[in-house]
């Protein structure tokens, strides 16, 4: 996808004068440094200090071990799997091959690459993906759980190839910050985890190109950081694995400066990109772990280093935990709300292990559970490691004294009873920053689960980059569970990662409290994406009755074509006749079943996994796409028109 000049000037448009000053500045910065590429300054008698406890392998649990040993035999053998494409080709990688368009990224100076452009470059995810560098982390934690050298080898074998391919500012990956944030992340974590193999200190300290690619990447990362509009969890990323690398690998004149501007930029971004209630701005549920794995893994380093964190640092990360204990349903997954595209701050754990078990794992090590929490039964190797270089510090704060179930800051309200029904409800802002780079045209929307089975399911993400008409599908309003008036989506989109016009969501009621004892709680909520035109939702989850209702409530000056979806998740069967659909699903190895009892005023349509114009899909991760049954009633609405939709659950 090659960004039009109208894409430009739309960008630009979104920038405050301060924005376009600093891109301005980076851009001279480029073309100077197109030809002026400095050598890293000369290093003698650096050592690697940030070593992990003794001790801490000890704690790892053995089926953690067990788990992480099996994938590293799997990523010995040159398999793995990203973003739905197997892979048998990473014994001897091609770092700027993309396997799923088969075309190989160019070379020259990086700022020439156009890494947005699919027909030139391939899918840069693809590409991008493995030069994070995090399945070596995982093969360095096999060393250092087992012993055993071919981990380690197979480790310097692959940086010492990556380093000799990809020199500084050369070719696709020295393109985007996150992407060097953390990859350094990655070779901290790397060379701690084989402390104690005799290569190690030849790999990296020793090494004269190990140390010019550290100091490159440093050095980058302080000139080009995400800024304004664009200062989202990528600046995160970027503060967190130069701060990491200026801790472990202080070795340069520059290291304490870079160390002092990346915390800096933790203790102000980290906040920013946070509301009070702990959830993250970008109102997408993926990019809340992988900001508080940032975080937290930032934190490690700075006790290890002895490095004082400021209290906000600390206290964000806290509220994050804590609200990511709060919003989960009763298998620990959390809302899909939002982009998402399965990216992790840093990766210690095979296949199998659960993400979000782990991190609060890893927040009950370091700030302590909270009574409500719910029970994690997993284990981990991340968490046993993480917990031994953070230093525990009781957090000077009130925590929740019971579950929270309204974020009224995010606009999330988390309807569930006793029985396992768990409904989340979007009332929130457009997004985060001008340009609301990961957010979805999905307002008032419902995402409903039944034990962790997901019923009427948020369609997921898929792409971002090189299929259009995908990416405008799974950020539409028809690709949500909500209402859509005369064909358009609420919020206006300038590009895949651009909104030029957002709804404003507005929440008006939020009672859970009588949810406890299978009462009802109610939600009440209204934007303005269609002004004139208005449209409010009323929810109500009754939990004695195991029934949710929802009442779609539109008012205009005309009659409007109103369009309502429902997506169904890839589990479930549905049996629609006229305005009523059956739908059924295998849970916890029983039988399950519900009935939807649709609006009468409008006309009911089944549809599963059509691809012109797409509809009836459902992602489970990023790349991956299956069918799925969406129910689509459209009809008309004049003056003031109620649609009531009713789902019951059976037994």
């Amino acid at each position: 996808m090659t960004m039009s000049t109208g894409w430009y000037l739309r960008r630009l448009s979104r920038m405050g004068p301060r924005e376009v000053g600093g891109r301005a500045r980076d851009a001279v910065r480029r073309r100077w440094w197109r030809s002026a590429r400095p050598d890293a300054p000369g290093v003698t008698g650096a050592r690697f200090t940030a070593v992990l406890p003794a001790g801490a392998l000890a704690a790892v649990p053995p089926d953690a071990v067990k788990r992480l040993v099996a994938e590293a035999d799997r990523l010995m053998a040159g398999r793995l799997v990203h973003f739905g494409v197997e892979r048998d080709d990473l014994a001897d990688p091609d770092w700027w091959y993309d396997p799923r368009t088969g075309r190989r990224a160019p070379g020259g100076y990086a700022f020439d690459v156009p890494y947005r452009d699919e027909e030139a470059v391939g899918d840069i995810k693809q590409i991008w993906e493995p030069s994070r560098h995090q399945y070596l982390t995982v093969l360095a934690a096999a060393y250092a759980l087992t012993g055993n050298e071919r981990y380690a080898e197979r480790v310097a074998e692959h940086l010492r190839s990556w380093w000799s391919v990809n020199a500084p500012l050369r070719g696709v990956h020295w393109t985007s910050g996150i992407e060097l944030g953390i990859r350094l992340l990655s070779w901290v974590w790397i060379r701690r985890l084989l402390d104690g193999w005799p290569g190690a200190a030849g790999l990296f300290e020793d090494n004269p190109v190990a140390v010019r690619q550290i100091w490159h990447h440093q050095r980058w990362l302080a000139a080009f950081p995400s800024r304004g509009s664009s200062a989202n969890n990528h600046v995160i990323a970027e503060a967190a694995g130069q701060f990491a690398a200026a801790c472990a690998f202080g070795w340069f004149p520059s290291s304490a400066r870079w160390r002092a501007d990346a915390l800096r930029s933790l203790v102000r971004h980290l906040p920013r990109n946070t509301f009070g209630s702990g959830i993250n701005r970008e109102l997408a549920g993926e990019y809340h772990g992988l900001v508080l794995e940032l975080g937290l893994a930032a934190v490690a380093e700075a006790d290890t280093a002895g490095v004082p964190v400021p209290a906000p640092v600390r206290l964000v990360l806290l509220r994050m935990t804590d609200a990511l204990a709060a919003v989960v349903d009763g298998r620990l997954r959390p809302p899909r709300q939002g982009d998402a595209d399965d990216g992790h701050g840093l990766v210690l754990d095979g296949a199998g292990t659960d993400r979000w078990g782990s991190l609060l794992a890893t927040g009950d090590a370091v700030f302590g559970r909270l009574a409500w929490w719910p029970e994690v039964t997993g284990t981990d190797v991340r968490t046993p490691l993480l917990a031994a270089l953070i230093r525990p510090v009781a957090p000077a704060v009130s925590r929740p004294a019971s579950r929270p179930d309204h974020f009224a800051d995010a606009g999330m309200t988390i309807l569930r009873d006793p029985a396992g029904i768990w409904c989340r409800c979007d009332g929130g802002p457009h997004g985060f920053l001008s340009i609301a780079a990961h957010a979805h045209a999905d307002a008032l929307s419902v995402e409903v689960r039944h034990d962790g089975v997901d019923v009427l399911a948020d369609p997921g993400t898929f792409c971002y980059h090189g299929q259009p008409e995908w990416r405008r599908y799974f950020r539409s309003t028809l690709g949500h569970n909500t209402l859509q008036v005369d064909g358009a989506d609420q919020s206006v989109s300038g590009g895949p990662f651009l909104w030029t016009r957002h709804a404003r969501s507005r929440v008006l009621v939020a009672d859970t409290s009588d949810a406890p004892g299978g009462g009802t709680s109610r939600w009440c909520a209204e934007h303005d994406g269609y002004r004139p035109f208005v449209h409010r939702r009323r929810v109500e989850l009754t939990g004695a009755l195991g029934e949710l209702r929802i009442v779609d409530e539109v008012r205009g000056p005309r009659r409007a074509v109103v369009r309502l979806a429902f997506h169904l998740g890839p589990a479930i069967g549905a049996d629609l006749v006229g305005n009523r659909a059956v739908l059924t699903w295998t849970g916890d190895g029983e039988d399950r079943s519900a009935e939807l009892e649709l609006p009468g005023p409008l006309e009911w349509r089944a549809h599963r996994g059509e691809n012109d114009p797409p509809l009836g899909w459902y992602s489970a991760g990023f790349g991956r796409r299956e069918p799925a049954t969406t129910l689509i009633g459209t009809g008309f609405a004049d003056g003031v028109a109620e649609f009531t939709t009713v789902l019951g659950f059976r037994g």
